[in-house]
């Protein structure tokens, strides 16, 4: 892990000054693009590069089950998670329409899925685990098999840096993976798990409460240390979870922009956050979910939401559109006339 971590470097600041100027060269008045004007300029400074591309752009979703969720904290059974992998690789799901909309690749990784797959066309097989322990009787993982998770993801983002994609997004599939996502939330970032707590695929009142008491339970019988990242995935975190950590983790060391989804996604940007703070200024928080947790975890890491619409499905649909935003920031950076190129007078327009 350590060696993981070394990889990973500031982001070039000086280019936030070049970038500004350029943008401010543009024929429009100052900051008259807002936050497209941010985006763009993140991306100069992330990649190192004045005149970015963000012409390959590819999203991860990992799939894996939960120990915790046959204690009824989902409103679905576990088998949906295996029936909603096939369903991604023959491209009906809600990422894949998203995806193609954005011009996105889907990668689906089956990361902790207690299935067998076999030989299916697309699936990434590599699987660390069957589904991860119950943590509301011990730790949902070993220490060993968290780290795996991270290095899973970790390698796997290494390969398609080097297949030249400019744009990670993260996704998620996991029956039940609500739950160690709020543990994560509550964990590091001090926060009663009440207020880290939301309904996930739509459980009923009584059902609700359990789930918070369980979660309160899981956290206190496993004692998972906020100092220690990978003893938190390791006792109340989940396969996928791990595998986003490390998709971050590699965007960050190859200088690659990630745009983290909703609120499992951001468990994983937790974890990688936490790991190596540096990775932060790698990410984009692609949208607010309407998982209550989430927000706690982004004002930690410091990232505010690109999209704001009562989006909870996951998959990485939400990375998808926001992929869209930070592609347009960039293309207005690039191509977007300067007023000397134009022939048009700043004064008069500023």
């Amino acid at each position: 892990m350590k060696n993981i971590l070394k990889q990973i470097t500031a982001v070039n600041g000086a280019l936030a000054e070049v970038a500004q100027k350029r943008l401010d060269n543009l024929t429009k008045p100052l900051g008259s693009l807002g936050r497209l004007e941010e985006f763009a300029k993140r991306v100069v400074c992330m990649t190192g590069n004045k005149m970015p591309v963000l012409d390959k752009k590819v999203i991860f979703t990992f799939a894996g089950d939960h120990g915790i969720a046959t204690e009824g904290v989902s409103a679905y059974p576990k088998e949906v998670t295996p029936q909603m992998v096939l369903n991604f690789l023959r491209g009906g799901a809600g990422i894949n329409v998203l995806a193609r909309h954005a011009g996105a690749e889907v990668v689906v990784v089956d990361i902790g899925v207690d299935y067998d797959f076999g030989d299916v066309p697309g699936l990434v097989s590599k699987k660390v685990m069957r589904g991860t322990a119950n943590m509301h009787k011990g730790p949902a993982m070993t220490r060993e098999q968290a780290e795996k998770c991270i290095q899973t993801g970790f390698d796997l983002g290494l390969e398609y840096a080097k297949k030249g994609y400019h744009l990670f997004g993260t996704g998620d599939m996991g029956i039940g993976n609500t739950t160690p996502s709020s543990a994560i939330a509550s964990v590091f970032t001090k926060t009663p798990v009440s207020d880290v707590t939301g309904r996930g695929t739509g459980i009923s009142d009584d059902s609700f409460k359990r789930k918070i008491s369980i979660i309160e339970e899981c956290i206190a019988k496993n004692r998972p240390d906020p100092k220690d990242p990978i003893d938190v995935l390791a006792k109340v975190g989940g396969t996928e979870i791990g595998g986003i950590a490390g998709i971050i983790l590699a965007a960050a060391s190859e200088r690659i922009p990630v745009v983290v989804d909703g609120f499992i996604s951001t468990a994983g940007a937790m974890i990688a956050y936490e790991l190596e703070p540096k990775t932060a200024d790698y990410m984009f928080a692609g949208h607010s979910s309407v998982e209550i947790g989430q927000r706690c975890m982004l004002k930690k890491i410091g990232l505010s939401p690109i999209l704001d619409l009562n989006l909870r499905l996951g998959e990485g649909t939400g990375a998808a559109l926001a992929m869209l935003m930070i592609e347009a920031g960039v293309k207005i950076y690039r191509e977007m006339a300067t007023f000397g190129e134009a022939g048009v007078s700043d004064d008069i327009v500023n």
